[in-house]
This record gives structure tokens, C-alpha cells and sequence, in this order.
């Protein structure tokens, strides 16, 4: 039985056969049709995964679901009207961060276009900030290769670019005794995938005197020493300001509406801030990648979102644990998640998650009960969590093909397009080796024109214009060197006035609450920004030189202030 055969025979177990048709689409399967519930689209597209074909296109319709309506602002500029770059990056979350940094390295030009305010809005900064190690992806996956050398290059790219990068280790707890039958089959996978690491077997005792308040269920665990945790959004923004420190221009605001193509190749890119020549395009457009793709005809996939739901306790519940924690159903067919845990945060907090639900919109980061329900359920991995602790809770999309893998490729079809797509989970851990790929994926495309050399002058420490201060000490020295270090604006992350303003005098443009946010935590607190908003609304006001009533929370959709009272 032939491929095709194969889908249709799986379609027609799913009593899909009347209503869904499937034809093979250059290298891809094609579905179509019409069905009655959003379920039966997700049984229909993965049973036509993993069947040899380059990729799945899922394009059927269902009951009730209309198309998605993209929030785009246009600023009303043409800044971007007749230029030309070497290098077009669509999207400015890590993927495209990362890359635009790596191709910093070399003798090009480089813009980075971004449809939101701000970078590392959307999946880059709705995530758990882990560092996975590399042992859940299936080997011989790209997953499992660039997590494992991803993971490797953290240690240098944190230093590097001043942001912080902890080690704590993931403790993946066995819920009954038989669970430790299964452990030669852990440690062949974590072998087979390259893992880092005293990977190892811990006793249920040595389990409590590592985590003295781990729950009374656990019976031994498997450690993973080389999982790791960062500040996702803050590690996507040092990626893109030490590639701007290199000479890569970042544009926010900039929709991609189509491109003009010329004999295979995408001449220009047309956006809402004007039409960019350029010599090669790299896809990193998170949810939007396919429909990137489309606009190249080159959509030889098609994502799916993945929804997942967090929550944010207390700083204080940091110091109850020390490990990431989880408890996952280890024998498991099908599973589409690693069923997320209870995650210790940079900055003190810990965090519960994620759930993951199959979802038809790329943009709806809603919230609903049961999933929040769900995430109460993991406080039980750790005796000292309530839920009074949570302060917050929060979704993100992660952008999954079909075939549950990252797409890391040079097109087929058009000359000089790169891919970086379908970059769900473990993608922040990745990020840095996918980096690296595209980068040279690129150059080779360019060098078949011009000579493209890497550059000399390439500076891989990032020189920040601000951070956050972290200690007593070091405020004294900088309240010595100017009092508005010691003007606290923020009381829950103890933000100084001063620190707002080094970051709206940074290398990239700043003009939101959020987007200070994003840099140093200020409203990221228990209050969130009751006390501090308006006052840090007031430094914008005054540094930017713009009206109040002008300011967003985050972007021209989210105005603050309605008007003037006086």
C-alpha cells in the first residue's frame, strides 16, 4: 500500500473518508474538505503525519471557525520605501533574534522586521524559560538536535550577552515503584540524543534531601543535571541589541504584506512602512511561517496552535525549591506535550506549566478556568505552594506542524528563502544552534552573487545601556554616582527611576509599559503596576517627549488613558 493509500485508509478509521479528501501537493499532503468540530480537523491532520511525505497542508474547514483577524498597526511612515538589505529577517522573537545576530558576524546588511511594538511579544515571551536538556525529543529528530546543541551554547551566549543563565537540573519524579524499571530505557534515549550531563537514577531519599519539600508521592527520579532556566524575553531583546550593536537595523511596526517575485527569487518585500529590496529572506515568523511561506509559494506545510496556559506564584516561593520538578506520565502513546511542571524562575518566582490544547486561532492568549484549575494541580509537586501564591497566570501558542518538528531548511522552491519554522518546544533551548544553521544557510545563498566574508570587528559582548540592579551594595555605588538610582518606582522588583530611563535611552526603541517590562521587570510584580504605572507613564512622557494619553500598555490596541481630565 502506497502513502497516499495509507492517509486515506487512517482517514477513513476516523469516519472522515466522505468529507475529507487528501491528494499528494508536490512533495506534501494536501487535506481538504469540511467537518463539524475543530477536534476532527486535528484527527484528520495527524493522521496524515509521519506517512514520508515533505510536510502536511491542512486546509480543512471547520464549522463555525471563520479566518483569524490580524491586529496590524502601520505607523504611517514609508522608512523602509527603496532600500535594500542582504539579509530580510520576518519575525523579531528568539529565532529571529538569534539570527540576526549570527549573520552579524558577517560582512552583510541585516534588517530584522517585526509586526508587533515590540520583540519577543508573542511565543518568545509566553513560555516557562526552561532550557531543556534534550532528553524528551524523540532521537533522530531536529528537535532533539539542536535542543542537546542549543543547551551546549547557552553558557557562552549568556556571558557573552550579560543575560542570566542557571543550571538548577530537572527532577523528572517517578509517581509509583515500577517507574524505575524504565530507567535503562531513559538513559538509552538521553545517550542516543547526546544529553550533557551526570543524567542519572536518584533514590526517593536522595530525591527529599535535594528537595527537602517535594511531594510525599514521589518514589526516586531521573536528574538531569544540564537543564537550565532563563529570562526568555530578556535573552530574546540582548540577542537583537547586540546584533543592532553590529550594525542590524530592528524594525517594529512592520507588517509583511507580500513579496514581489522575480524568476524564483523574492525580489522585495512589500510592508506597512514601505517595499525592501533584498538578496535572501529568512522565515521566522512563529505562527505566521506558513502563511509567510504562502506569500513565496512555497507553503509546503501548515501550523497548528498549540495552546498553552502558566501561572506565576510569589518571588518568595523560590526559595522552597531549587530543582525544575515535574511528574509526567512516562509510559504514554501520542503524546503531543511533555506535560509541563513546576519551573524555578530567574528572578525568584516559580512558575507551573504549561497545559497544551489544540486550538484554531494563532493570536487568542485568553485564559478559561479548567486550565487554571489544571495548573493548581501541580502545586502538589512541592508541599510549601498554594494557591495564594499565584499572582498571575497567562497563555502562549506554540507553532507545531503536523509532523511535531522543526522545520530548518533552505526553500526548494524559491532561490533565496530560508525557513526556521514550526519552532514549538524545546525552541528556546534550541535557539542559539538554529541560529547558527540558518546564518550559514543564508550566507551561502548570498555568497552566490557577492563575496561574503566574516567580519573583524564582529563584537560578541553586548555593551548595555541599562540593567536591573540586583543588590544592595550595587545600589549604593550607583545612588553615589546618581540619586535617581535610589528613586524606587517599582517596590515589588525594587526598579529605581533611573533604570526606567537607561532603558528608554537603549539601542532599541521603547515605548510601552511592557516593553519596560520586558527589560527590567518594573510592573512585573504582585501590585502589577498598581502603584508604579503612573508614575513610570510620567518618565516616558518626560524622556520620550510624548503626551500621556499617548502611551500604551503595549501598542497602539492598548491605550492607557482615555483623555485629559483638566
Amino acid at each position: 500500500m502506497d502513502k497516499l493509500q495509507k492517509v486515506k485508509k487512517e482517514l477513513s478509521k476516523l469516519g472522515l473518508s466522505g468529507t475529507v479528501k487528501a491528494d499528494e501537493f508536490r512533495k506534501s499532503i494536501r487535506l481538504t474538505g469540511h467537518v463539524d468540530s475543530w477536534d476532527r480537523k486535528v484527527a484528520a491532520g495527524f493522521a496524515a503525519a509521519n506517512r514520508g511525505y515533505k510536510g502536511v497542508l491542512n486546509d480543512i474547514t471547520v464549522e463555525g471557525i471563520g479566518e483569524e483577524k490580524i491586529y496590524r498597526f502601520d505607523p504611517g511612515d514609508r522608512v523602509l520605501e527603496g532600500r535594500y538589505f542582504d539579509a530580510v529577517i520576518i519575525g523579531g522573537g528568539i529565532i529571529g533574534c538569534a539570527t540576526a545576530r549570527e549573520l552579524a558576524r558577517y560582512n552583510i546588511s541585516i534588517a530584522l522586521l517585526e509586526k508587533e511594538e515590540d520583540l519577543a511579544m508573542q511565543t518568545s515571551s509566553r513560555n516557562d524559560g526552561m532550557i531543556h536538556p534534550g532528553f524528551a525529543a524523540h532521537p533522530g529528530t531536529k528537535k532533539a538536535h539542536y535542543n542537546v546543541l542549543g543547551n551546549r551554547m547557552y553558557t557562552q551566549w549568556a556571558e557573552e550577552l550579560g543575560f542570566e543563565l542557571k543550571r538548577p537540573g530537572s527532577l523528572v519524579l517517578f509517581p509509583s515503584k515500577l517507574e524505575k524499571y524504565v530507567i535503562p530505557l531513559m538513559k538509552r534515549r538521553a545517550r542516543q540524543n547526546g544529553v550533557d550531563g551526570d543524567y542519572r537514577y536518584i533514590s526517593r531519599k536522595k530525591v527529599f534531601e535535594m528537595e527537602p519539600n517535594v511531594t510525599e508521592d514521589q518514589q526516586g527520579a531521573f536528574f538531569l543535571p544540564s537543564a537550565g532556566i532563563i529570562s526568555p524575553y530578556k535573552a530574546t531583546i540582548a540577542m537583537a541589541e547586540n546584533a543592532v550593536q553590529n550594525g542590524a537595523e530592528v524594525f517594529l511596526n512592520c507588517f509583511v504584506e507580500s513579496f514581489e517575485m522575480r524568476e524564483g527569487r523574492i525580489a522585495a518585500v512589500r510592508t506597512g512602512r514601505g517595499t525592501v529590496k533584498c538578496g535572501a529572506v529568512i522565515n521566522c515568523a512563529g505562527n505566521f511561517a506558513d502563511v509567510i511561506a504562502g506569500l513565496a509559494d512555497d507553503r509546503f506545510f501548515s501550523l497548528h496552535g498549540r495552546k498553552g496556559t502558566e501561572c506565576i506564584l510569589d518571588r518568595n516561593t523560590g526559595l522552597t525549591q531549587h530543582s525544575i520538578l515535574s511528574m509526567p506520565r512516562l509510559i504514554q502513546k501520542n503524546s503531543k506535550t511533555k506535560g509541563g511542571g513546576v519551573v524555578p524562575c530567574i528572578e525568584g518566582n516559580i512558575l507551573l506549566g504549561p497545559t497544551a490544547e489544540e486550538q484554531p486561532w494563532r493570536e487568542d492568549y485568553s485564559t478559561d478556568r479548567n486550565s487554571f484549575t489544571e495548573l493548581l494541580q501541580k502545586l502538589d509537586l512541592n508541599k510549601k505552594l498554594s494557591g495564594s501564591s499565584v499572582i498571575t497566570y497567562f497563555s502562549g501558542i506554540r507553532p507545531a506542524s503536523w509532523e511535531e518538528d522543526f522545520i530548518i531548511e533552505p526553500s526548494q522552491r524559491v532561490e533565496n528563502l530560508v525557513h526556521g519554522a514550526a519552532i514549538q518546544s524545546p525552541g528556546v533551548a534550541s535557539a542559539p544552534a538554529i541560529a547558527v544553521d540558518l546564518a550559514k544557510m543564508t550566507v551561502e545563498i548570498l555568497s552566490k552573487d557577492k563575496s561574503v566574508g566574516e567580519r573583524t570587528d564582529f563584537e560578541p559582548v553586548r555593551k548595555a545601556a541599562y540593567h536591573q540592579i540586583d543588590s544592595v551594595e550595587e545600589r549604593r555605588e550607583m545612588v553615589v554616582k546618581n540619586p535617581l538610582y535610589g528613586n524606587i518606582i517599582c517596590r515589588c522588583e525594587t526598579i529605581s527611576e533611573q533604570e526606567i530611563r537607561d532603558v528608554l535611552r537603549g539601542p532599541l526603541p521603547v515605548t510601552s509599559l511592557d516593553a519596560i517590562k520586558r527589560r527590567i521587570r518594573a510592573g512585573a510584580g504582585r501590585c502589577h503596576g498598581g502603584f508604579c504605572t503612573p508614575r513610570i507613564m510620567e518618565i516616558i512622557s518626560d524622556e520620550l517627549g510624548i503626551p500621556m494619553v499617548e502611551i500604551t500598555r503595549k501598542g497602539d490596541s492598548s491605550p492607557v488613558l482615555s483623555g485629559e481630565t483638566k
